[in-house]
């Protein structure tokens, strides 16, 4: 394995979190060179990591001993007319059965993509209106897939009058018919969203420099949600420390890993800080990947990763 250069640093705020993060642990560079990395996203069927470049319209991916290759162009805009700086695919997860399901900005959908060739819009517009731009996403256990949907991919972004065709940036679920349901429209900027591991409460960022929040909605049983309550409040750090609450994840113990101002946070499950994975750098996203302690980490332009002691969260059955 190669000897890739470190970078940042670790602040830890709480005896807690030498539980997850090892004293001796360090950052590490492993590709750097991009316009604005998001979506990592672990394949396990191949020991590969994937992830956005949103600007570039592409999707990459990284490898261990083979470093990073080109994976899909255009990965998030198929028009030919210019469309804003940020037109390609933004987050990316796996279905069930392992096909790569992303948030394209360009095209304002959420895809499948088939190993056989193309892709299946599983969503692109609420109501008869096209989304704004898809942005973040993830599985329930259920099969049913709850995204974004803020306005970062138009052109204009929110003052873009003549594309926007909803007034508002919701959280929505598809069920497996490709119903959209809109769960809440409270957030004027909703980004990154993970479930608790027992699946009970749906957790979403807000990457709003007024009010860079994580909120808590308890999960009905029907997967709708409860009136939200906020999980921890960073503004105060906004503009002081590069960057605003993102893309996260969940570790099995339910402490969140989550991308904010400076860097990586972690949260206990009662929304206590318990540290700091400092990059110095606009953080957009994280996944697990290897055997699921390894946290990669996409900030700026770098592709990142640090060993922790703790493992991602496992679906219910």
């Amino acid at each position: 394995m190669p000897a890739y250069p470190t970078i940042g640093r670790i602040h830890r705020l709480d005896p807690a979190f030498d539980e997850l993060i090892a004293p001796e642990a360090r950052l590490e560079r492993l590709a750097d060179g991009f316009t604005w990395t998001e979506g990592p996203i672990w394949v396990q069927d191949g020991g590969y990591l994937l992830f956005s470049d949103i600007p570039r319209n592409m999707i990459f991916r990284w490898k261990e001993d083979e470093g990073v290759s080109p994976y899909l162009s255009p990965s998030g805009y198929t028009g030919r007319v210019y469309y804003g700086l940020e037109p390609g695919s933004n987050g990316l997860t796996l279905d069930a059965e392992g096909r790569l399901v992303a948030c394209e900005h360009g095209d304002r959908r959420v895809s499948r993509l088939y190993s056989d060739g193309g892709k299946m819009t599983i969503a692109d517009s609420y109501q008869g209106k096209r989304l704004n731009s898809p942005n973040d996403l993830v599985y329930r256990s259920n099969g049913d897939l709850y995204f974004t949907d803020p306005a970062y991919g138009i052109p204009d972004r929110y003052e873009d009058t003549t594309r926007r065709e909803l007034d508002f940036c919701g959280v929505y679920r598809v069920n497996a018919e490709r119903q959209v349901d809109l769960l809440t429209d409270e957030l004027l900027k909703p980004n990154g969203l993970a479930f608790s591991p027992d699946e009970s409460v749906l957790y979403v960022s807000q990457s709003d420099p007024d009010r860079a929040i994580w909120m808590s909605y308890p999960v009905k049983s029907d997967g709708t949600l409860e009136k939200g309550e906020v999980f921890q409040d960073v503004t105060e750090h906004a503009g002081r420390l590069p960057g605003l609450p993102d893309g996260f994840k969940v570790d099995d113990k339910g402490n969140l890993f989550a991308t904010g101002p400076g860097g990586v946070w972690v949260f206990s499950p009662q929304g206590k800080i318990l540290g700091r994975i400092e990059t110095g750098q606009r953080t957009a996203n994280c996944a697990w990947g290897g055997d699921g302690s390894t946290l990669y980490i996409a900030a700026h332009m770098f592709i990142l990763r640090i060993q922790t002691r703790t493992k991602a969260a496992v679906m219910p059955g």
